[in-house]
């Protein structure tokens, strides 16, 4: 600790920059031809929130989520998600020891600094509202104690729009939750040629799985994001877009404050990674539809549409650096 206070705020920057250079390319090693994608994966992870990643089977939702575990150091749970699971499997339970007649708390999956849950949405709402509390607040209440949660604590929740038999749509407030929604798409031709021939070379040589950033680098990072500076004339755009949500006539649920504080922490977030202290309106902009998508209920066919319209038309500020 005394070595990092010594060392001098810029080259900490510079180090804070290659951890972070590191993990993109990590991921866009393993997924190939989605670097937008993955950048939105580094502003939510830097800016505290969570991540819902909705697209078809077989596109690399999991490969994604797990290579991100993989380069992070800390506890990784996996939770795959049917309509059988219990709260309880994922929040943990208390058991009678049958020596000391006591009970005794045994955690659950989500007592971790990563939480996959693969599938979210095959899981019925009563379980799926066991995170509600976990993803808040990180901590979770069980038989009226409460437990606190890891400061890093992140889920990564894949789901599946095409096949919708057996599902449980994520309610409202569960969406709300959730700091964006991506998804990934079909590679295009010579990405999947390149993933094809990186698959013979994984066999001949193991791919290397070795963490990149550890829990108390992911502090620092996350705690540099939220000193990121924020003009007011930003801010104030911000509220008056969320207002334009809540009265157009084609959204039925406009954004929430909670999606107000997530949308300037993932603008924070972006600024972050392209080496700012401070934000500008393209970083508002560019986080617009990942952050916003989750969260208003508009028709799915109109929601981007409808998100681009408003970024037309509610004005801009005008911003000086």
């Amino acid at each position: 600790m005394i070595a990092e206070l010594s060392q001098p705020r810029s080259q900490r920057l510079d180090d804070d920059f290659e951890h972070v250079d590191n993990l993109r390319k990590r991921l866009n090693h393993v997924i190939r031809g989605k670097s937008e994608a993955i950048e939105f994966v580094l502003v939510c992870l830097l800016s505290r929130g969570h991540l819902l990643l909705e697209d078809r089977p077989g596109l690399g939702k999991t490969t994604l989520a797990k290579s991100l575990v993989a380069a992070l150091g800390g506890r990784y749970s996996r939770v795959q998600c049917t309509p059988d699971l219990l709260p309880t499997d994922i929040t943990g339970f208390n058991i009678l020891n049958q020596k000391t007649l006591e009970f005794e708390f045994r955690q659950g999956p989500v007592f971790s600094d990563v939480l996959l849950a693969d599938e979210i949405n095959r899981a019925t709402p009563r379980t799926q509202s066991a995170l509600l509390e976990a993803m808040a607040e990180r901590q979770v209440t069980v038989d009226g104690h409460r437990f606190a949660l890891s400061e890093q604590f992140f889920v990564i929740a894949t789901q599946n729009p095409s096949d919708q038999h057996g599902t449980y749509p994520l309610p409202e407030a569960q969406l709300d939750r959730f700091a964006m929604k991506l998804q990934l798409g079909y590679p295009e031709k010579n990405d999947e040629i390149e993933l094809l021939q990186a698959d013979l070379r994984t066999e001949m040589a193991p791919r290397d799985d070795s963490p990149i950033v550890s829990r108390e680098d992911l502090a620092r990072l996350q705690q540099a994001v939220a000193r990121t500076a924020v003009a007011d004339s930003l801010q104030k755009y911000l509220v008056e877009f969320a207002a334009a949500t809540r009265n157009h006539p084609q959204i039925g649920l406009g954004v929430s404050p909670r999606g107000v504080l997530i949308w300037q922490r993932a603008a924070q977030a972006h600024a972050f990674l392209s080496r700012r202290k401070y934000v500008v309106p393209e970083d508002i902009q560019r986080t617009a539809i990942p952050v916003l998508g989750v969260r208003i209920a508009a028709d799915n066919d109109r929601t981007e549409g409808i998100l681009r319209d408003l970024l037309d038309s509610v004005p801009l500020p005008e911003y000086r650096t």
